[in-house]
């Protein structure tokens, strides 16, 4: 029976609601007599019953005119029962209106008695039609808890009831006075009574839902999380709600900033908007996924202009694209452009710095992946280190004012081509500042970076999903990590506060174990791992070895006295520079070894520069290594970077 009545056209189901109301508003007029006078055979004079009639016409047709007719009853919501209210309140007017134009005898408490029945009919038959209908699609939904019981949690379970997908069986609150209380029919448990409380209401799932002002400590929060085996997940931050990036029922795995489990850096903002606001700003590696977040966060300074360059079509459109939008919904009236262009060609670099006017340049563009640019050595020193040059000097020549260079803690005594490249590129930058004072140079240098391409914890994801086994290079291994919206914090307070010269680092806290980053992963997805002592567990974790170049531990310091500075979390050394002179005569052997394709050699250069390059394994460039004589093969003393 209610498969047939929900196969049922529009139309007709309209036609059953109108003619539902119009049985239930005459028999509350009806009821209404009979209880005032007290008499279950009451039958209407003729006035009263014309009363009676015009007043159900009447209703009807104001029911139409509200909308009533037009809601999907299985999605009524609290505005529908609102509307209700106002189509039954404006039917007992009506009634007395018709009384004081017939004259027809009607009790002054009939219109109230009217309205309380005719309420509970019309409310009350659609609320059971819904309920009728929900009830096998909710027969079939995973339960899940709630965790919040803010606006974010409250919006979320509105969602959730209306989804196919998952039905919100339980919240969970870090109050205790809100324990056991109810919101809008779902129970909420303290935090302390979460383990018994899943097993008690067969949820499947964990969903966090905090407010962006909630005051916890997300750590312990998720330490407690982890302990239950139940996967964990998380809703899209307020700006992607905002921006129309996502919606508050699209769920997916925990977020970042909650993997790291600390307070982000926060910049000062004053300062930062002084230095874009009404300027005109080129990022360069505008697609990647540090360039991109320094769009979005520069895009609400409102500069005048934006230049977005990028060597990748498709992450250039995706990110143009992107910002646009954000550009539209907030009225922000940036103007941007996207610049298709390689930081290697230095008339590129200029001709655009020239065309649209540029005072500040935020230079993100890198090869960053280490065992990668170990395998390509010319092409990774050409796109870190030449390229910064090129820029560089094309922002000198145009008379840009700030110069930021995005660098990375793999530049402090490197051990492998990325980093050595960084750290060469600082070396340019801190040569130009000495060499002019028109560009300020300023370099910041922070940790591994969460969420970006090449990132961990993406991988970690991946192995996770297929089964496992969760690849670490060693048990010993650890590493500083920051999120992609600090790492653009920082780079914009950064550029804010460089006078020329200077390398900032940020206070980053404690290292992270790479091992109990993978095992947390795989708890908060409702996994165990397998081990000797749990040979049953899900996801086995397994050690590699290092990868060529690669540390155990990352530095962020090549000196040991780093200098405070206006904000709490930022620090500044003042490294080992080298004059111009020397600087440029080293570019040039580089740049003659990069085209004789002597990898050997620039090695060699790398080293006897003061970059504390200190290599822990032979040249590992794939082509140089294939293409190479046999005798230089077997010639230690050319193959060995550290030779």
């Amino acid at each position: 029976m209610l498969k047939v009545f929900l196969n049922l056209s529009r139309l007709q189901k309209r036609l059953i609601s109108v003619v539902s109301d119009a049985v239930f508003l005459s028999f509350s007029f009806w009821a209404a007599f009979a209880l005032r006078l007290e008499d279950k055979s009451w039958t209407p004079a003729p006035d009263q019953l014309l009363v009676g009639l015009l007043t159900v016409g009447v209703s009807i047709v104001i029911f139409a005119r509200l909308g009533l007719y037009r809601a999907i009853i299985r999605y009524l919501s609290d505005k529908a029962f609102l509307t209700i209210s106002i189509g039954v309140g404006s039917s007992a007017l009506t009634i007395i209106a018709l009384a004081y134009l017939l004259q027809a005898f009607v009790p002054r408490s009939v219109p109230i008695i009217y309205a309380v029945l005719a309420f509970l009919f019309v409310s009350g038959s659609r609320m059971g039609v819904r309920m009728l209908v929900g009830r096998p699609r909710h027969r079939n939904k995973e339960p899940v808890a709630i965790i919040g019981t803010g606006e974010t949690g409250i919006h979320l379970a509105d969602a959730l009831l209306q989804d196919m997908q998952y039905q919100p069986a339980m919240f969970v609150t870090y109050r205790r006075a809100n324990h056991r209380t109810l919101i809008q029919g779902i129970p909420v448990y303290d935090i302390d009574h979460i383990e018994k409380a899943i097993r008690k209401h067969g949820v499947k799932r964990l969903l966090l839902a905090l407010d962006p002002d909630t005051h916890l400590n997300r750590k312990q929060l998720l330490r407690e999380l982890e302990q239950l085996e139940v996967p964990v997940q998380t809703v899209p931050s307020m700006a992607e709600l905002v921006s129309g990036r996502a919606r508050i029922n699209d769920i997916r795995d925990l977020e970042i900033e909650d993997l790291l489990g600390r307070e982000p850096v926060m910049p000062e903002s004053a300062l930062v908007a002084s230095s874009l606001f009404e300027k005109c700003v080129l990022v360069t590696g505008a697609g990647g996924s540090i360039g991109s977040e320094l769009c979005r966060q520069i895009l609400r300074q409102r500069p005048a202009k934006m230049v977005l360059f990028d060597q990748s079509e498709f992450s250039l459109y995706a990110i143009e694209r992107e910002l646009q939008s954000i550009n539209n919904i907030e009225g922000l009236g940036v103007k941007l452009s996207a610049i298709l262009g390689s930081v290697m060609q230095r008339r590129r670099c200029k001709a655009v710095m020239r065309a649209f006017g540029i005072h500040t340049v935020y230079h993100a563009a890198a090869y960053k992946h280490v065992p990668l640019v170990e395998h390509n050595v010319i092409e990774g020193l050409q796109n870190n280190t030449f390229g910064t040059w090129h820029l560089a000097e094309a922002a000198i020549e145009t008379g840009v004012e700030r110069f930021v260079l995005i660098s990375t803690d793999k530049a402090v005594r490197p051990t492998n081509i990325m980093g050595a490249s960084k750290r060469l590129a600082e070396l340019v930058l801190q040569g130009l500042a000495e060499r002019q004072e028109g560009t300020r140079f300023t370099m910041v240098r922070f940790g591994n970076v969460l969420g970006s391409s090449g990132s961990v914890v993406p991988l970690f994801r991946d192995q996770i999903r297929d089964g496992g086994p969760v690849t670490v290079t060693h048990p010993d291994i650890i590493r500083y990590f920051m999120t992609i919206p600090e790492a653009s914090q920082l780079v914009l307070q950064a550029g804010s506060m460089g006078q020329g010269g200077e390398v900032f680092v940020l206070d980053m806290g404690e290292p992270v174990k790479i091992v109990d980053l993978a095992r947390k992963m795989v708890h908060l997805m409702g996994l165990s791992e397998k081990t000797e002592d749990n040979p049953d567990g899900d996801i086995e974790v397994r050690f590699t070895g290092l990868r060529p170049g690669e540390k155990l531990f990352e530095e962020l310091l090549i000196g040991d006295n780093p200098q405070g500075t206006s904000h709490p979390r930022i620090m500044m050394a003042r490294e080992a520079s080298m004059p111009w002179d020397d600087v440029e005569s080293l570019l040039k052997k580089l740049s003659l070894a990069s085209q004789n394709f002597d990898c050997a050699r620039i090695a060699e250069l790398i080293r006897e520069a003061p970059t504390g390059y200190a290599p822990n394994g032979d040249v590992a460039d794939l082509v140089w290594c294939h293409s190479a004589p046999p005798e230089e093969n077997s010639d230690n003393s050319v193959r060995r970077l550290g030779a």
